[in-house]
């Protein structure tokens, strides 16, 4: 039987100010941590399947970073830098430590920079990964839009509109069509201020020249065990940088999962699954 899932909040302290997150955690073991990515995501979108499947052999930790889901969204900047510190404060809060770490897009970037800062982790899965290159074929495109507020506005006004709105959505990051709960833990997680968090961090992030957080040519630097999954359809990073981060990485393993996009722990949820449980 799935291990059990309950919701609980802890108080930290982020950038000087006081945030109250909301986690889901369950499950008995060594420590293993989820962290999403931006924007249409919290815990329970990348992790509804993940949390209890896994929770059969781990203590399982999944926050909603700050700006998602059920923690607090202030109204300030947003960086990878402002995230990393909520990390680091959500484990230090719950006494979390050497986690193994699973992050999905904003949130593989996150596990790995907080691995590259010294953080103590036992392995890390990083799931169509951001921070592993500096640029993708829309990324010049996005941040001109990003820097014309109208039109910025006027774009991501519609992703939080609807139900409708978010099916487009996330049709636009899937290789299938998403199911009626993916739809639903989107609407139930992401409002208007998740989306202005979206916005504040993806405009600090794509620079005209590109991404701004790159970790490629740090990865000879970590020296645990690192699983990388991405979908081989993913429209929003490119399988070429689990590939080759697979190569520069001394203790690697690549599955690159077939008719899957963006999000393989919801798109091949019992795929991934089995994949993280043999790594684990």
């Amino acid at each position: 039987m799935s291990g059990e899932i309950q919701s609980d909040r802890v108080a930290v302290t982020v950038d000087g100010a006081d945030v109250d997150i909301h986690y889901r955690t369950g499950g008995e073991g060594p420590p293993l941590v989820f962290l999403h990515g931006i924007g249409l995501d919290a815990a329970t979108v990348s992790w509804r399947h993940a949390l209890p499947a896994l929770a059969e052999d781990r203590t399982v930790y999944a926050p909603d970073l700050p700006g998602h889901g059920e923690s607090d969204k202030p109204d300030r900047a947003y960086t990878t830098d402002y995230y990393l510190e909520a990390v680091d404060a959500f484990l230090d809060a719950l006494d979390v430590e050497r986690p193994a770490m699973a992050g999905l897009s904003m949130g593989g970037a996150l596990a790995l920079g907080h691995a590259l800062d010294g953080g103590p982790v036992e392995r890390l899965v990083l799931v169509g990964s951001y921070g592993l290159g500096r640029d993708a074929y829309w990324r010049q495109a996005a941040s001109g839009v990003l820097q014309t507020p109208f039109f910025g506005t006027m774009l991501w006004q519609g992703l939080s509109a609807s139900k409708p709105a978010i099916r487009t959505s996330l049709r636009s990051m899937g290789a299938t069509e998403p199911s009626q709960q993916l739809v639903e833990d989107v609407d139930s997680a992401v409002d208007a201020r998740t989306v202005r968090a979206m916005r504040r961090w993806q405009r600090h992030e794509f620079q005209h020249s590109g991404f701004r957080t790159d970790y490629s040519d740090r990865l000879d630097e970590i020296g645990v065990p690192t699983l990388m999954v991405h979908g081989r359809a993913d429209p929003l990073l490119p399988t070429r940088w689990s590939r080759q981060a697979g190569e520069a990485l001394s203790d690697a393993q690549v599955e690159i999962f077939e008719n899957c996009g963006h999000c393989p722990p919801r798109e091949r949820p019992e795929r991934f699954n089995r994949a993280v449980r043999s790594f684990c």
